[in-house]
């Protein structure tokens, strides 16, 4: 490339930075306008102001290691009034006086970037791809002419594509911005509703899709998002670690990222074994619970005698029984509670008027807290808690088998305590009870609005119980679904994408897919693609875009040598580039770590601190914590002892073995799983 050219580019970077400073410099000295208003009014304008100010400002901050952008398409002339040539980055920038010198990727003039082909160019003349060092040094470019280009020329989009997949990585993940591909920019730029899942294959970048369409919704929609809130779901803390660098990256910083957990707030402090908890999560859980609250409203025997002075009005019992009745399940607990303390006042008041009284509101209000309106309530339609339903649900047979009957003899066994606490008051609570708990909550009275958008990555491992959980926060807004069901590596994972949509009361969303793995190697994907006619027949095989040399090695060791093995293939792979990770089964990983430290390597174990990747090249991974993750190279240790550790271990093994983005050692002492036996390398 001619080098007067490159000099160019790199002075106009530097005069992005300098604006990019100033329009940070312009939020930080300008004063926060207060509208005039009642005193509580102003406070509150001020606060909301302030705020909008901080995250303008860090949205604004120029982060050292993120090029200001990434591409520049030249366009024919008049295409853009003023502008024959536009640069893309990650945000927008301008000269100060309103002249833009860097376009936002999101906006619509940057779409011919990832969608322009040479038979349909969209008025671009040529586009130019720019490449950095992970300083933000700008390296080089590389141009791809559109116009009058014959298509039978090598394509560069795809060598580009190459090159920033393989560039070696160390820390967080990267934002894919520069490399967006058209079946991913489709879903990226997908509008607000309806709901979208994306049935991703590993590498196909599903979790950067779902990221970039959180910045492109909060870009297009930002009014709307800001009401309610945007929440990323993920599956774990490490994984959340992971991406948490890809949004303040694109400009984005109000974004809460939270697993499950975490959402929902309440402390767990026991477990449940496999059988119970998969149990608590089916969706059957939901009518077993509806018929356990209302099980405490009764039928009325008496009727209410109200005194007023020296008068007395009755309210039959009767009548009674036909309010409770109507309000049965006609809607939430505790509202109900209190209309039929409203509904036996009025009664009362109409008994009032038919002796030429004239109560009013107030005399209404006074009936329903009477004692004997409270005396019949307390009776028929007591106050109840959600431990209190789900403490006798779980210690009492009787109760169970009442509320239960969809279930068998056998459900039913596994889900009672054998030592059940003497109290709720006192009663430990596991994750799974804490989701019945919250379903609990919502049947008995409705609370908080709704999110503007939820993300659920790694959604085929969630229940039916926490997907209905994670709906009731995003009633009326939408969601972005995530996963693979060929990773759903829990025994209480929701099923198909359609149940998962049903669950989350988004049945009206469309289901996409990608198939085609950008960041694993063909050979890593074939490989570990033996497993998907045990673990998911009904998926298709997904496709490897790239060859890598060497991608894929097997190294039969025996018990006595294997840990020496490991340590060997994690010293070969620190001798090249980018991020290491040893990943073996949760209760194996911890000698193989304590092996690699005495052997004079510095690694770290993933899940002690939420850090790991940040701070150390070679990181060993519990096979329970891989999910989602991806790094340079990846050694994984006894892949038969993975399979062993859990019910679905093979779905457990097809994550492992497809975190690699450049090569796969895969070291054993023990046979190969069936399916994996035989493969050629």
């Amino acid at each position: 490339m001619a080098e007067p050219e490159l000099t160019s580019e790199r002075a106009f970077l530097d005069t992005a930075r300098a604006a990019l400073s100033g329009m940070y410099a312009d939020v930080v000295d300008r004063d926060v306008q207060v509208i005039g208003g009642e005193d509580n009014d102003e406070r509150f304008t001020n606060e909301a102001n302030q705020r909008a100010k901080q995250l303008r400002t860090h949205a604004l901050l120029d982060l050292p290691d993120v090029p200001l952008f990434f591409g520049r398409l030249d366009y024919e002339a008049g295409t853009i009034e003023d502008l024959d040539q536009i640069y893309i980055g990650r945000r927008h920038v301008h000269d100060g006086t309103g002249v833009p010198l860097v376009i936002d990727w999101r906006a619509p003039v940057s779409v011919p970037f990832y969608r322009a082909t040479k038979s349909d160019r969209q008025r671009v003349l040529m586009r130019r791809r720019y490449g950095f060092s992970d300083a933000s040094d700008l390296t080089g470019f590389e141009d791809e002419p559109l116009a009058g280009a014959a298509d039978d020329q090598p394509d560069q989009a795809d060598a580009f594509l190459r090159a920033e997949i393989e560039r070696p990585r160390t820390g967080p993940m990267r934002d894919i911005v520069a490399t967006i591909q058209p079946e991913q920019d489709d879903l990226v730029r997908a509008p607000l509703h309806p709901s979208v899942c994306v049935q991703g294959a590993p590498g196909t970048g599903k979790t950067a899709v779902g990221l970039h369409r959180v910045a492109y919704l909060l870009y297009t929609e930002r009014e709307r998002l800001t009401r309610g809130g945007v929440v990323i779901v993920g599956p774990n803390k490490s994984f959340l670690s992971y991406i948490r660098k890809v949004l303040p990256a694109l400009g984005e910083v109000d974004v809460r990222q939270i697993t499950i957990d975490e959402l929902l707030t309440r402390p767990a402090a026991a477990s449940d074994d496999t059988g119970a908890e998969r149990l608590k999560g089916d969706a059957r859980m939901a009518g077993v619970l509806r018929r356990a609250l209302w099980s405490y409203v009764g039928t009325p025997t008496d009727g209410v005698l109200y005194s007023k002075g020296s008068r007395r009005y009755r309210v039959h019992d009767y009548e009674v029984v036909d309010i409770v009745t109507d309000l049965r399940e006609s809607t939430r607990y505790a509202p109900g509670r209190n209309a039929l303390a409203q509904r036996i006042a009025h009664v009362v008041l109409v008994r009032m008027e038919e002796r030429a009284e004239s109560p009013d509101d107030r005399v209404q209000n006074a009936v329903a807290r009477s004692k004997p309106v409270k005396e019949v309530l307390d009776s028929v339609w007591p106050r109840v808690v959600p431990e209190q339903v789900l403490h006798r649900l779980f210690s009492d047979a009787d109760f169970l088998a009442a509320a239960a009957p969809e279930l068998t003899d056998e459900e039913r066994a596994a889900l009672l305590w054998t030592k059940p606490r003497r109290s709720w008051k006192s009663t430990k609570w596991s994750f799974a009870d804490t989701v019945l708990l919250d379903e609990l909550e919502d049947l008995i009275e409705r609370h908080g609005g709704s999110l503007g958008h939820l993300v659920l990555d790694e959604a085929q491992d969630l229940s039916a119980m926490q997907l209905r959980a994670l709906g009731r926060r995003c009633r009326t807004g939408s969601a972005t679904v995530l996963g693979d069901l060929a990773q759903a590596t829990t025994p209480w994972a929701a099923g198909s994408w359609d149940l998962v949509l049903g669950h989350l009361d988004k049945s009206d969303g469309v289901v996409a897919e990608l198939d085609r793995g950008f960041r694993v190697p063909a050979q890593i994907i074939d490989f570990a693609a033996r497993l998907l006619p045990e673990i998911a027949p009904t998926l298709g095989k997904p496709s490897g875009v790239r060859t890598v040399a060497d991608a894929l090695g097997i190294v039969e060791a025996d018990e006595a040598t294997l840990t020496a093995q490991v340590v060997a293939e994690c010293r070969a792979a620190l001798a090249g580039e980018g991020s290491v990770a040893l990943i073996a089964a949760d209760d194996q990983v911890g000698q193989l770590r304590d092996a690699i430290t005495a052997a004079g390597l510095e690694t770290a174990l993933l899940g002690e601190t939420e850090d790991e990747v940040d701070t150390v090249r070679l990181v060993c991974v519990p096979a329970t914590l891989a999910k989602g993750l991806e790094f340079d190279a990846v050694i994984v240790a006894e892949p038969a002892r993975i399979v062993a550790a859990e019910p679905r271990g093979l779905h457990r093994l097809y994550v492992v073995l497809t975190r690699a983005v450049s090569s796969l050692q895969v070291v054993h002492a023990e046979p190969l799983p069936g399916p994996l036996v035989g493969a050629t390398l």
